[in-house]
């Protein structure tokens, strides 16, 4: 049998950014329905939240189930681990340098789905359908979408949070330019015999970062590594006792002994960037709207601020939030920030995997300012929690000196 819902807003995708798109909807008072399954029970990735992205799902009713499961991140540490001849000085940010305790909390993305996913089932404004849109219908007046048991839901907005090879955006005919790297990331949890100190460390290699990000209790940590597909494909087939000495190495053993746990998983990599953040009813979140390297702990963060914008115009646009004004609004709120954040991460893989003399001084004079100025550096830690934080606080300064 066919149903047909006429006022909600349809959200497709059941990842992190789909279900905390679903319940801000419904907290401004609009009807949801989510359309996809429930989240993934093996994903043994983690996410590095900045405190901007934990302020909006602490109003969403969040505080108290990822307090105890999250490990903050109170330092960020970049260091060179290549073998080129030009190396860049290691860095090290510090919340403390610009009066915070932490920058924000490492969330294990299984706690964080399940957390999300309570919320929305408590949610009266939220009807969630266990299954994947099969057809899409964008049209003038509504958006139709099929599911994969045949029901037919209607609306005048849907949300596309529905991956990086979106579905909804091909049907919205929003083009986008995409580029395949040669890069992997592989992802684990390990043990270790020294205290992280709640620090994360991202070592630099000439085929991509190799990132520690502290989880609770001090003695276990996640991991990113990117590296070369081979290489990558390499390091999965390795026994734990193999890889976790591999892993000991290219740590430079700085968190003594490495003891890898079960469960490794392995992603492709891909930089993704659509002509347009939303048409023909369909709006662009989370990875539909944009696709990068898993550098600087941009990805969810960047995810939440496409809900945060999205749920601010579809209040200044009641009564059409899927109309052709309203998407070009959100589509002028999101382009800076996306752009600007993809920009920066794809400019930063790029000049680490270079073997171009240029890029490498490049890279080296830009770590080693860092280094080196203070203020340079709160600048950039203020804008990587928070788009235009960095120059709020600098302007002040310039002024008094001025």
């Amino acid at each position: 049998m066919k149903e047909k819902v006429m006022d909600a807003i349809l959200v497709a995708g059941t990842g992190p950014t789909g279900l905390a798109a679903a319940l801000a909807l419904a907290r401004v008072g609009r009807s949801v329905v989510v359309a996809g399954p429930l989240p993934a029970a093996d994903d043994r990735r983690t996410t590095a939240l900045m405190r901007p992205a934990l302020a909006f799902l602490e109003g969403l009713g969040l505080a108290e189930d990822l307090r105890d499961v999250a490990a903050p991140l109170a330092s960020m540490r970049i260091v060179d681990a290549t073998s080129r001849l030009i190396r860049s000085p290691a860095v090290t940010f510090r919340a403390a340098e610009i009066g915070e305790e932490f920058f924000g909390l490492n969330i294990p993305n299984l706690e964080l789905n399940a957390a999300l996913a309570r919320k929305v089932r408590q949610e009266k404004n939220i009807v969630w359908k266990e299954e994947t849109v099969a057809n899409w219908r964008p049209a003038a007046d509504q958006v139709e979408a099929q599911l994969s048991g045949g029901t037919i839901l209607r609306a005048a907005l849907a949300v596309a949070a529905d991956g990086r090879n979106s579905p909804a955006r091909q049907a919205a005919g929003i083009t986008t330019r995409r580029r395949e790297l040669q890069q992997s990331a592989m992802v684990l949890n390990f043990t270790h015999s020294r205290h992280h100190g709640f620090t994360s460390t991202e070592f630099h290699t000439e085929h991509g970062p190799c990132t520690q990000v502290p989880l609770p209790g001090g003695f276990r940590s996640s991991l990113v590594w990117v590296t070369r597909p081979s290489e990558a494909e390499e390091l999965m087939a390795l026994d734990e006792a193999a890889l976790s000495q591999r892993l000991e190495e290219r740590q430079q053993s700085f968190l003594g002994k490495v003891t890898i746990e079960p469960g490794r998983q392995l992603f492709p990599l891909a930089s993704v960037l659509p002509m347009r953040f939303g048409a023909q009813r369909i709006a662009l979140v989370g990875e539909a709207a944009h696709v990068f390297p898993p550098i600087t702990a941009q990805g969810l963060n960047l995810g939440l601020r496409d809900v945060m914008d999205l749920v601010e115009v579809v209040r200044s646009n009641p009564e059409d939030p899927g109309s052709t004004s309203a998407l070009t609004q959100y589509d002028a709120r999101r382009r800076p920030d996306v752009t600007a954040r993809s920009g920066a991460v794809n400019f930063i893989n790029a000049t680490l995997l270079s073997d171009m003399l240029p890029a490498q001084l490049l890279r080296g004079a830009g770590l080693g300012l860092l280094e080196s100025l203070p203020i340079l550096r709160g600048f950039f830690m203020r804008e990587g929690m928070s788009p235009g934080s960095g120059f709020a606080a600098l302007l002040p300064r310039l002024a008094r000196r001025a």
